[in-house]
């Protein structure tokens, strides 16, 4: 959406104000700086309960859907290279996925979830 509503925009320069403006309130680029705070907060969410290995990958799989999203629907074209990179990207979040979970959160008194994980405890020198 950004990609579209700058297009539409055309080039701006940071020395004018109102060419930043213009640009932002063109509707395609303000639905994307909307899904860029969505994503920001999922982003943020997921941090806080998962590991940064956990949460990465995941979101590593956003570049591959938005080079099929930049193909297919903006018909832009995307060099062999750059595909042989998504591959390379696919396979590492497909590696990274692959391996043990490190994140856990220990169940405590009347099934509730601990407040502290395990591998934070360790980490920090206390064992549970």
């Amino acid at each position: 959406m950004l990609s579209h509503g700058m297009k539409q925009t055309g080039s701006i320069s940071l020395h004018h104000l109102q060419d930043i403006i213009f640009a932002v309130i063109n509707p395609w680029v303000a639905i994307g700086i909307f899904f860029l705070l969505a994503f920001f907060a999922t982003y943020t969410n997921a941090l806080s309960w998962a590991d940064l290995t956990y949460v990465m990958p995941a979101t590593a799989l956003g570049y591959v859907l938005l080079a099929l999203v930049a193909r297919f629907v903006l018909h832009e074209h995307i060099s062999p290279l750059r595909w042989i990179g998504i591959v390379l990207i696919t396979a590492g979040v497909g590696f990274v996925a692959g391996g043990p979970a490190l994140t856990e959160h220990p169940v405590g008194e009347a099934g509730k979830l601990g407040t502290k994980p395990r591998v934070a405890a360790v980490a920090s020198g206390v064992e549970p």
